[in-house]
């Protein structure tokens, strides 16, 4: 398929506008071009075909399953996106004053009620935009919580099988980080955190259900510790969807809790948004999260600026206003039934891990969460073949890859959640294409090497791609590397589970 300026011709318009007999206004020479943007040239069949067949190519979950570990890719319910689109929803300006934005500032108010109840937790902000502005959220309220009590602490523990967001976060926030390791049960180690828990620590951030689909079972312990120290437990909750309605982060003993909206209630996300990430606290963290608050005074709803504690805004206005539409339609057409959402999504994630761990290593041998981690590394010792080349021959059999090489610990990891949304003739159809590919590493694992062979796009040169980045089109001195030798490709040594 060639480039949309590959096709262009001089002179083609896929439309074109009145001409008038007006004045042409002087552009200051400061801004104005020294020469025409070259820009494509091309009639509008063209331009939509162009367009369309790229979208053809496009792969979602709209078109497909899409396994992608700790991203919970659900099905988005069409009604959300009805519900979002009402007049009084779409139409609303921001800055519309209170009186004449009631129904949209109630809406968000429930949703802060609902978000802190799941959560087991007292207060909550929707403002924050995405999981990873929440977490930089919680840990700004985290340092306003000491401040404020005159402690100096300094580091924040994290696992090592955390989401990358949150050693950045950490770092963004000022602190200094602290990685903890994981036991042989795929928990937390519990000796290692005792010696790493002190008077300057100021709090924990953990995932659980963990990025490896396990259940830290020695949660309550964990939090024992850093409570004794007088530190605070932050929940990473971008997992929340194995645990809505059968347990509560708050009743785990953590203080702040991040939700992401977009994964866990259903919002179309991916490429970049929109997302939303809600943070909920503890009564004791509740003076210190952003304004305005929206708040409820009898029959009316209005926003609270009459924080003298606060952090001050994250982000403008009061937050994603459509993420907030459709994630509370989302709760509210499962009603009190919401925990069979996540019982839902174990039972599939349980389901499928059966059928593969003895066709792939499992690293821990325990019934998963809401997604699991398998290994590759049997097919890498014994036919060279890697978790890579399983990701991209999986594309050949019509699904989107398993998050791959994460978490970090495990080697050649495989990690796949396929959420309550699909139906088992679905999950079926994915075991057998994995249990399938298995087969051919054994039989023929030149096939998996040179995987995808189905699909618009061959296997791409990554380090190629890395090392001689293009990323804008430059006519006559556009470089052509498709003849340049691949360079060998060199992955990171994993660490052994």
């Amino acid at each position: 398929m060639k480039l949309i300026f590959e096709k262009s011709q001089p002179g083609r318009r896929a439309g074109s506008f009145a001409r008038h007999d007006l004045p042409v206004p002087e552009v200051p020479a400061t801004l104005r071009r020294r020469q025409p943007p070259r820009l494509p040239e091309v009639a509008e069949p063209e331009l939509v075909r162009h367009f369309t067949e790229l979208a053809s190519r496009t792969f979602g979950i709209d078109t497909g399953f899409y396994p992608l570990g700790s991203c919970t890719m659900k099905h988005n319910p069409r009604v959300n996106e009805r519900v979002a689109n009402l007049p009084g929803f779409r139409d609303l300006h921001p800055l519309q004053e209170e009186d004449g934005a009631q129904g949209a500032l109630e809406l968000e108010w429930r949703l802060q009620e609902i978000l802190t109840e799941i959560c087991g937790l007292h207060a909550c902000s929707l403002q924050p935009a995405a999981g990873s502005q929440g977490e930089l959220t919680g840990l700004m309220l985290m340092r306003a919580y000491f401040a404020d009590r005159g402690e100096e602490r300094d580091t924040v523990v994290t696992a090592d099988t955390a989401h990358g967001t949150n050693p950045a976060s950490v770092t963004m926030a000022g602190y200094k980080l602290q990685k903890v390791g994981t036991d042989a049960r795929g928990n937390l180690d519990i000796d290692d955190l005792r010696a790493k828990v002190d008077e300057r620590t100021a709090g924990l951030m953990l995932t659980n259900p963990s990025t490896l689909g396990l259940f830290d079972e020695g949660i309550e312990e964990v939090a024992g510790i850093f409570h004794e120290a007088g530190a605070l437990l932050y929940y990473d909750g971008a997992n929340l969807n194995a645990v809505c309605g059968i347990s509560r982060p708050g009743d785990m003993g953590f203080d702040i809790v991040h939700i992401n909206l977009h994964k866990t209630f259903s919002q179309p996300h991916g490429g970049g948004g929109p997302g939303g990430g809600p943070i909920v606290v503890r009564d004791t963290l509740e003076p210190f999260l952003p304004v305005p608050a929206v708040v409820r005074d009898g029959e009316r709803f209005r926003l609270d600026y009459d924080r003298p504690k606060s952090i001050g805004k994250v982000r403008a206005f009061t937050g994603p206003f459509g993420v907030f539409v459709r994630s509370y339609a989302f709760i509210r057409a499962y009603g009190p039934a919401l925990k069979a959402m996540s019982e839902v999504a174990v039972l599939n994630a349980n389901y499928l891990l059966a059928r593969l761990k003895d066709a792939y290593e499992l690293p821990f041998d325990r019934l998963c969460m809401h997604e699991f981690v398998l290994s590759a590394r049997r097919l890498k010792r014994e036919h060279g073949v890697t978790a890579l080349d399983v990701a991209k021959r999986l594309m050949d059999y019509g699904f989107h890859p398993p998050t791959i090489y994460f978490p970090l610990i495990v080697p050649e990891a495989l990690m796949i959640e396929p959420t309550e949304t699909e139906s088992k003739e679905t999950l079926d159809a994915f075991v057998d294409a994995l249990l399938a590919i298995a087969r051919e590493a054994d039989e023929s694992p030149e096939l998996l090497k040179d995987a995808p062979r189905k699909r618009p796009v061959r296997r791409l040169d990554e380090v190629k791609a890395v090392k001689r980045a293009v990323v804008r089109y430059r006519f006559e001195e556009h470089p052509d590397l498709s003849q340049e030798p691949s360079e060998a490709r060199m992955l990171e040594v994993q660490k052994g589970a």
